[in-house]
């Protein structure tokens, strides 16, 4: 695993500076009200049309919009000052009123209603139904205080929270362990680029490539977003030229492929991302695809697939697969890989462990200028920031007993955050024990008296702070002190949440959603509904429809297949990542984007890779970098007609 030579062309591409700098000043500030209030209505409405946000393109195109503003006021733009740009726009752009959004649509959802939990939903998640507020499709009303203000604390928490343990973690992986993280530097490779290409000298082949992106961004996104959106405001019908989310293939093939999903996802995005992917990833996600697509006729003819029926199209047919199998067998699959990830782990301490180690001096002395705080004083914030969402959870779910909160605060979080920061900074791999948190909330079901479903809406103390470690990891690639995130955090804050509420609001005046304006929620917002809530009849009374679902002979049949299939690969040397790839290929999520993908992993691996040779990874991240520009720049395009076009239509009413 450690002299995997595609993991090694990752840890390669970037080394850590000498020199680190706040970056935090009046352009930041300047910034964050920016991507606020003009980049994240654009990202919430392209979310709910097409299923993807502008989160890549937004920064981008803030940082190209400061940087040629910088340009004509005959200043420069420094790498840390972008990168902060960057890291802003990636904290703005996750709008936290889009979760109540979607618990708006859970209480008043078929699903609810068909599972009979619309009265067992909490009204601290959404009012009941019936509420004037829904009626209305506004949030500004008395019965949506207390989701708003726990929303807002639950925030205010989770932001103080990052800098707990998973900074803990990140300086004892990187600075006293000396772990590689193969794939942070994919994502400090676009800021970087960008960086060069303010500076007075020759435009760099960062910014060139960059731009070929941007490009062929613009092209696709006029296509595939601009011009239904504009075609559906000014006709009866939208142009669709490329089918949104996809083209649906199921009933074209239920005779020759009973009970498998079937389609095909046209987003040329998707070809950049298996570009940028490690390569034996993509593939492993394909050959579990084709192992799907081969076994589900088996398994309905052997009366294993029992709940699907001809004529149902992608959002059945994986669900009542789900139900059948899939639900239990990918449960066993996330165990093995789970314990996989362990053992990796245990073996990386032995004498075959990668790199030369620190000492617990690095621990408390790291480098000089990098902007680090006490170690002790990372730990306090953990803790505190614990016990803070353990009180919420025990206010929230009094009758839930209150030693499972203390248990996944103090035992469970920091082991698997552990592993998994040691597998980010080994294999570039998260790791995660499935339904860790679902089992606990059926063993309190089963064994305390515990019922209802309020539990699965509270804040659980379960997290999982090994992915910071990257984040981190980033952040010291680019030569951007700590502390100047630290300012910036508190400077984005307010205006995430004040934007993010009105914005929220105006979306959801537009129209319904879902509804035939929002295309992509409409498809598959009940697909999720109904996985979501299955789970969550697990504690109630009865006989729920999750128990029936659960099988313990497919959860057993999963762990053994993930363990052999990675005995298989690890005896014929083949690469780890191959055995993470078949996992997700067996996900039975949506698989309309596996093709795409793997035919940009082709494209990368046998064209490019040959024609630009080894420079071709690093040019990888930063075409997707300029594409993703592209596309935001289109759907910012679109989303500004949309929002002036039908807010002037309830005007004339």
């Amino acid at each position: 695993m450690y002299e995997d030579k595609e993991l090694q062309e990752y840890r390669d591409l970037l080394k850590p500076p000498d020199r680190f700098e706040e970056g935090f000043d009046w352009k930041t500030i300047l910034g964050a009200v920016f991507i606020g209030f003009l980049m994240m209505p654009g990202s919430m409405y392209l979310q709910l049309v097409i299923g993807t946000g502008i989160g890549p393109a937004a920064r981008w195109v803030t940082i190209i919009l400061f940087a040629e503003v910088a340009k004509r006021a005959y200043q420069d733009l420094k790498q840390q000052e972008i990168f902060l740009l960057y890291y802003m726009a990636g904290a703005a752009l996750a709008s936290p009123f889009q979760g109540l959004l979607w618990n708006q649509y859970l209480v008043q959802s078929d699903a609810a209603r068909m599972l009979g939990l619309t009265e067992f939903i909490p009204t601290w998640v959404a009012p009941q139904p019936d509420s004037l507020s829904l009626i209305e499709r506004t949030f500004l009303h008395r019965d949506w205080l207390i989701p708003i203000l726990l929303l807002v604390g639950a925030q205010i928490i989770q932001r103080i929270d990052q800098f707990g343990l998973g900074y803990a973690l990140y300086r004892i992986t990187s600075d006293v362990e000396k772990l590689p993280f193969p794939m942070a530097p994919v994502g400090a490779l676009g800021t970087i680029a960008l960086a060069e290409s303010t500076e007075e000298k020759q435009k760099s082949w960062k910014w060139r490539v960059f731009s070929v992106g941007g490009v062929i961004g613009l092209a696709f996104g006029a296509i595939y977003v601009l011009l239904p959106t504009v075609s559906g405001l000014l006709f009866l019908e939208p142009i669709r030229l490329i089918p949104i989310p996809w083209v649906e293939l199921t009933r074209h093939t239920e005779k020759l492929l009973p009970a498998v999903a079937t389609g095909i996802q046209l987003d040329l995005g998707l070809l950049f991302i298996g570009m940028v992917l490690p390569f034996w990833a993509v593939i492993g996600g394909f050959v579990g695809l084709v192992i799907t697509v081969v076994a589900n006729p088996f398994l309905h003819k052997a009366g294993i697939l029992t709940r699907w029926h001809p004529g149902m199209e992608t959002v059945d047919t994986v669900f009542a697969n789900n139900f059948d199998f899939y639900m239990s067998f990918g449960i066993g699959l996330g165990l093995a890989i789970g314990a996989i990830g362990i053992w990796q782990v245990l073996r990386s301490f032995g004498p075959s462990g990668p790199g030369v180690r620190g000492s617990l001096r690095d621990l408390f002395n790291p480098p000089p200028g990098r902007g680090d705080f006490n170690f002790w004083i990372s730990i306090g914030i953990y803790v505190f920031s614990t016990l803070a969402y353990v009180g919420l959870c025990v206010w929230l779910v009094p009758n839930f007993p209150w030693i499972f909160f203390l248990g996944y605060g103090f035992i469970y979080t920091p082991v698997i955050s552990y592993i998994t920061a040691r597998m980010e900074g080994i294999a570039g791999q998260f790791v995660s024990l499935p339904l860790v948190r679902e089992a606990s909330f059926i063993a309190g079901a089963k064994y305390f008296g515990y019922q209802g479903i309020e539990i699965w809406y509270a804040p659980i103390p379960i997290h999982n702070y090994g992915e910071a470690t990257v984040n981190f990891r980033q952040i010291e690639l680019t030569g951007t002190s700590i502390r100047g995130i630290i300012k910036s955090e508190i400077v984005v804050f307010p205006v995430v949440m004040i934007a993010s509420l009105l914005f929220s609001q105006f979306i959801w005046r537009l129209a319904p959603i879902p509804s035939s304006q929002y295309p992509y929620a409409q498809e598959l917002w009940h697909l999720q509904a109904l996985n979501t809530l299955l789970m969550q009849t697990s504690t109630l009374e009865g006989n729920s429809l999750f128990y029936q679902a659960l099988n313990w002979i497919y959860i057993v049949c999963g762990l053994g297949f993930g363990v052999v299939t990675y005995g298989v690969l690890s005896l014929f040397g083949l690469p780890i990542l191959l055995v993470y790839g078949v996992v997700r290929g067996l996900g039975q999520s949506t698989p309309h984007g596996m093709l795409l993908e793997v035919l940009g992993a082709f494209l990368g691996r046998f064209f490019f890779l040959k024609r630009y040779g080894a420079r071709w990874r690093q040019y990888a991240p930063v075409l997707l970098a300029g594409f993703s520009c592209g596309m935001g720049l289109t759907g910012m395009f679109a989303m500004g007609f949309a929002l002036i076009l039908k807010s002037l239509g309830r005007l004339a009413y």
